[in-house]
């Protein structure tokens, strides 16, 4: 990585510009030549059986929007960047233009998200205008794993139900988004065997009534005993400190299948949540915990 900082890349990318420039001068300056006088004759090469050529010099018109075009890349090189790290005359760059928008829009925003941090959640929540700022979080930053929706995907949690791996409580959700989860479930493919993986399968599945191989399911149900109860409990019923799902309900965050299940078992999975806390700011989370909040209350109410 280090090769892609150096210096040796301002000089790369300043003579490619120089050497693109100096190529589009020399196309301008070899076609400029002079109507000859006398009758137009065709060049000599032939190309696909049949076409020929004429000897027609470019157009005036064409000539002068070249050079007009080649001043423009000039100039626009003196003003901006363009030539390796130089900054150009007026001193513009993306990031300078993006932190002042950012500036603007937190001079603009921030009074709203301070008034919003004095309350608490369950009151956020209950705010129209709130519930708007934040869906527009949400949509911005959330959508891409859990759905616009919030519905979630194969291995990104359904943010609309009440099931919660860690906690739905107000302050649980908060400390999620501000600092991010870490979840990992352990493969247990080289401890169970392939048969051990089957039947430990079959006896979760027959925790939430799915369909199982029932002498399949009392086996599987000695390995749970031995190698699951640290985390998923003595019935299943998951332990929200440590982010271990409810094995006995209908919710499932990587499939019901046999197939899925034992995929699970056997090689582990790896889920992470992101750390938000540096990246949106304290108020930003404030109002984007309560919209998350006001998700599983509109399932209260539903139901």
């Amino acid at each position: 990585m280090s090769d892609f900082v150096s210096d040796t890349w301002h000089y790369y990318v300043v003579g490619l510009v120089v050497l693109s420039l100096a190529f589009c001068l020399w196309i301008l300056v070899s076609n400029m030549t002079k109507r000859e006088k006398g009758p137009v004759t065709l060049h000599d090469h032939i190309w696909d059986e049949t076409l020929q050529e004429y000897n027609h010099p470019l157009p005036r018109w064409w000539l002068y929007l070249f050079w007009l075009t080649l001043g423009f890349a000039v100039a626009y090189l003196v003003l901006y960047p363009g030539l390796g790290t130089r900054q150009g005359q007026l001193g513009w760059s993306g990031k300078s233009q993006y932190e002042a928008e950012v500036k603007a829009a937190e001079a603009q925003f921030k009074p709203i998200y301070a008034k919003y941090a004095k309350q608490d959640l369950a009151a956020v929540a209950a705010d129209p205008e709130a519930q708007a700022m934040g869906q527009r979080l949400f949509l911005t930053y959330c959508a891409q794993c859990h759905g616009a929706d919030a519905h979630g995907a194969k291995g990104f949690p359904n943010l609309a139900d009440n099931d919660w791996l860690y906690g739905g409580d107000p302050a649980t959700i908060k400390t999620t988004i501000t600092g991010g989860r870490n979840g990992a479930m352990p493969a247990w493919g080289a401890v169970l065997g392939a048969d051990g993986v089957k039947d430990a399968a079959n006896y979760v599945r027959s925790l939430s009534g799915l369909a199982n191989d029932s002498i399949r399911a009392q086996r599987g149900k000695e390995l749970y005993a031995q190698n699951c109860i640290a985390c998923h409990g003595l019935e299943g019923k998951g332990n929200q400190a440590l982010g271990a799902p409810n094995l006995t309900d209908r919710i499932w965050l990587w499939g019901s299948s046999e197939t899925s299940l034992i995929e699970t078992i056997s090689k582990g999975r790896q889920n992470q949540m992101p750390v938000f806390k540096d990246f949106l700011g304290e108020d930003k989370i404030h109002i984007l915990s309560a919209y998350v909040l006001s998700l599983s209350k509109s399932q209260d109410k539903q139901q």
